[in-house]
């Protein structure tokens, strides 16, 4: 079978190459996938560029999110042959998604509409169970509450702004530029603060009246990460999600004490499987309902992996970017 390797760190438009590979086994809890498309996300930027703290060792397929047909099943895996799932690779192992098969969790592979479209199913679970297990468990987002998503144009930030107006909040996102802006805007966002004209901070209070946010999203980090703790309202729930921006945000525990708000990690992983398929119903009951939607910034072909990691890499990505593998 075919696969994009990496052999040495680099940008990814330097170091993916396609290669000729057996086909891997899949070990207990593990499938083997005939992958379908493959979603593209900034942890396979990362990985090429070494600084992932999940990079395997070399060489490795990268390639965290897929949809396709399990092929072979480990033993205690809760998946049959035959079956077509929506599911996280086992990347860390060295068989990502950006492959013509590949390894996939088999505690992390879940049902699939079959109206939904593959390059939407392979990028639906990692943004949208990172948003639910962010909004409905660790960050308690009530009806009613003002919802600050940080980085919202990006795959992660779009699927949160969608679920946290899906779950009745007042959403205010933050992006780069007048496109990305719209962007937001079109994803429901009741307010879009562009971070290169104005202050996150400052224009959270503008629109908020001074109140600040009940619950922030944080993708970015840094100084992103630092503008949101301050805006936090009595009791805010700050969700430490990613750090797109370079750097992890820096709790303060004198901030935190002071404003009397809590900093929450977030993280899909580690869920039971019943909990994983809880959050998959409620979420393609949303998707049904046509309140979430997988925004595909664009398609390539598997044979240009390479420039859809370096798209991405680029920065000009508004939602998220697909693979087509196989039809």
């Amino acid at each position: 079978m075919r696969a994009w390797r990496v052999r040495r760190v680099g940008e990814p438009l330097d170091v993916l190459s396609l290669e000729d590979v057996e086909s891997p086994e899949p070990s207990p809890g593990m499938l083997r996938v005939r992958v379908e498309a493959a979603g593209v996300g900034l942890p396979d930027v990362l990985m090429c560029r070494g600084s992932y703290p999940l990079t395997p060792g070399y060489p490795f397929t990268p390639g965290q999110e897929l949809v396709g047909e399990v092929l072979a099943v480990g033993e205690g895996a809760a998946a049959q042959v035959g079956d077509r799932v929506m599911a996280v690779s086992g990347f860390y192992l060295g068989h990502g998604s950006f492959a013509e098969e590949c390894l996939a969790q088999g505690d992390f592979a879940l049902s699939v509409p079959d109206e939904m479209p593959a390059e939407e199913a392979a990028s639906f679970v990692i943004p949208f169970h990172t948003a639910w297990v962010g909004l409905a468990r660790r960050g308690a987002l009530q009806k009613g509450e003002t919802l600050l998503v940080v980085g919202g144009a990006g795959g992660t930030g779009s699927a949160a702004v969608q679920l946290g107006k899906a779950m009745g909040a007042r959403v205010i996102a933050t992006a780069g530029g007048p496109e990305k802006v719209e962007f937001c805007r079109s994803l429901g966002a009741d307010a879009v603060i562009d971070y290169r004209l104005q202050d996150i901070a400052e224009g959270v209070r503008e629109v908020t009246d001074g109140r600040g946010v009940d619950v922030a999203y944080d993708t970015v980090g840094g100084k992103a990460f630092l503008s949101a703790s301050q805006v936090m309202a009595l009791e805010g729930r700050l969700l430490l999600i990613g750090f797109a921006g370079g750097e992890w945000g820096r709790p303060s525990p004198a901030h935190m004490v002071g404003g009397n708000y809590s900093v929450v990690g977030v993280l899909p992983s580690f869920y039971e499987h019943g909990v994983r398929e809880q959050a998959q119903a409620e979420l393609l009951g949303y998707w049904r309902s046509g309140a979430l939607k997988v925004r595909v910034h664009r398609v390539f072909e598997f044979e240009d992996v390479a420039e859809a990691v370096g798209e991405l890499a680029s920065g000009a990505a508004k939602g998220k970017i697909a693979v087509r593998v196989s039809r």
